[in-house]
């Protein structure tokens, strides 16, 4: 993969990061699993074993109906930022490693992208559901959706 490739693949990896802060590292776990991503030999091989493909699935999964509920605090509140800020810099670290490409620099990128996705997201599903009208849960099932396609289509094409 050239570098500028893995420059936006590691952005956009942190993009979803910072939509669902736990499907960017499950999609990682998949791609690598799969051999999509290439991490044998690298401090990440660890994303490709079962084991951590189970625990980041289920913990998407278990994101995406608590993020449902009315009393979830919002992402841009400091935890939930940090939270997508971290694994958007994992994920972002995955891609460029794949790439061989620097760690640090699939870090700093999936971070920044991780960041950028937070207050996004945040903004567009705001906006759509004041726009159409509907409720919240319609719009963030349908942010969820694009998520996962998008983070499953950036990790095949690594």
């Amino acid at each position: 993969m050239s570098p500028s490739h893995v420059v936006v693949h590691a952005v956009l990896i942190g993009i979803v990061a910072g939509l669902l802060s736990l499907t960017a590292p499950a999609v990682v776990a998949w791609g690598a699993h799969l051999g999509w991503l290439k991490l044998r030999d690298s401090p990440l091989a660890f994303l490709g074993s079962m084991i951590t493909v189970i625990i980041f699935t289920i913990l998407a999964l278990v994101e995406i109906v608590i993020d449902k509920r009315a009393s979830t605090p919002s992402r841009l509140a400091s935890g939930g930022l940090v939270a997508r800020i971290v694994t958007g810099a994992l994920c972002g670290a995955a891609i460029a490693v794949s790439g061989s490409q620097p760690i640090a620099l699939g870090a700093a990128l999936g971070g920044g992208g991780g960041a950028v996705g937070a207050f996004v997201g945040y903004q567009l599903r705001m906006r759509l559901v004041r726009a159409l009208k509907v409720p919240d849960w319609v719009i963030a099932s349908l942010g969820d959706a694009v998520a996962i396609g998008c983070g499953l289509l950036i990790v095949s094409g690594s």
